[in-house]
């Protein structure tokens, strides 16, 4: 039997010409607090300025992107880094 995740996260590659302010590794948590706790750390950054977050399920590499776009920041990149971790690049509203 083939097993399917219902997440699905959408593969965006960040450009290679940016860098990161912040990286936030929240590897080890779950939805919600992995939108939470990325959004508490984009309130403590600047206008402008770039967070990195990595996380290790697909359910935050397909959430955290469309609460974080939702919120008005902007999503630069949302990436596969090896077999279970993703990096979401976001540009602070």
């Amino acid at each position: 039997m083939l097993f399917m995740s219902r997440w699905n996260p959408i593969i965006i590659n960040a450009p290679s010409d940016i860098s990161a302010d912040e990286t936030f590794d929240l590897k080890g948590e779950i939805c919600p607090y992995t939108f939470v706790k990325s959004k508490l750390m984009l309130e403590m950054m600047e206008p402008g300025q770039i967070l990195q977050v990595i996380v290790d399920n697909d359910e935050s590499a397909s959430n955290v992107p469309k609460s974080l776009t939702n919120e008005g920041n902007t999503v630069l990149g949302t990436e596969k880094i090896n077999e279970t971790d993703w990096m979401i690049t976001v540009r602070k509203k």
